[in-house]
Parts: C-alpha cells; structure tokens; sequence
C-alpha cells in the first residue's frame, strides 16, 4: 500500500510544502494535478479532447447560438486562438459556426447533435470520475469546495 504524505508534505515526492500551504494559487495547482488525470482518463483519451475544447464544447452546449467573441472572453483567450479550436471541433463535427444576420463580424456557435452527446457524456463521466476519486470529501464538502472555487474564479478580471 502506498505511503500517505505527512499533512505539510506534497502527496508525490514527500518534500516539505512549508511556507506553500497557505498559498491558494500553490494548492489550486497541486489540486489541478489530480483533477488533470481524472479529466484525461475520463475524456481527453476516450474522446480526444483538450480540456480547453472541452470546455468550449461544454460552453456551447449550454449557451447555444453563443458569439465566438463571447467564447474567447468568457475563457480568456485570443480571437484567433479560439478559431483554431473552433475549427478543430467543427472539423470533428461537434460544433457548427453560423454568420450573423445582422452583423456579419459575428459567428454563433452552436454544438451538433453528435456533439450534444459527448459534451453531455464527457461531462457525466468526469462528474463520476471525481466523485470516486475524492469519495474522502463528503457531499457538504464537495459542495462547499465547489462553491468556493467558483467564488475565486469569479474574481477574475474581466
């Protein structure tokens, strides 16, 4: 069985997490390492997708007919680089772009039916995913960390 870290110990490697537990970027980082490898086994390898596709995949999904300018404020990145994830997922047929009709600058994404079904799918399965893995949280507890993620994350500059 493998050795659990000391509580002041990072959970590979045993060294000594002094001076870095009270940093949230450090533990939102270190958090983010585990979550990475749930995402990976549950949708980037069965589906092929990045987490920033995924995320525009989930996005679209939720806000049909959502302007790609939305998107790349929405996630903090560069019109062109959201247009090559854009044009990846469409090439996969999980996304179609439509020109406005009253402002021809401005595309509407919406996802296809193939990509309603995976984004619905992919979003299940990290939900079980995580569940089983930090089944030591309890449902307060997932909840609560939830919200209070949700809270920084709200803070970012627009």
């Amino acid at each position: 069985m493998p050795q659990r870290p000391a509580p002041d110990e990072t959970p590979a490697g045993h060294l000594s997490e002094a001076g870095l537990q009270g940093i949230l970027g450090y533990q939102i980082a270190q958090a983010q390492l585990s979550t990475l490898d749930i995402y990976q086994q549950r949708i980037g390898k069965p589906h092929d997708l990045r987490p920033v596709e995924f995320t525009i995949l989930a996005l679209v999904h939720h806000n049909p007919g959502v302007s790609a300018r939305q998107l790349a404020r929405a996630l903090a990145v560069t019109p062109p680089n959201l247009t090559n994830w854009l044009e990846r997922l469409e090439r996969r047929g999980l996304v179609s772009r439509e020109r406005s009709d009253t402002d021809r600058r401005t595309q509407h994404v919406s996802t296809t039916p193939k990509g309603a079904k995976i984004a619905r799918a992919a979003a299940d399965s990290v939900i079980e995913g995580e569940r089983v893995t930090y089944d030591h949280l309890s449902a307060a507890e997932r909840a609560m960390l939830l919200e209070l993620l949700h809270k920084v994350a709200s803070r970012r500059p627009r």
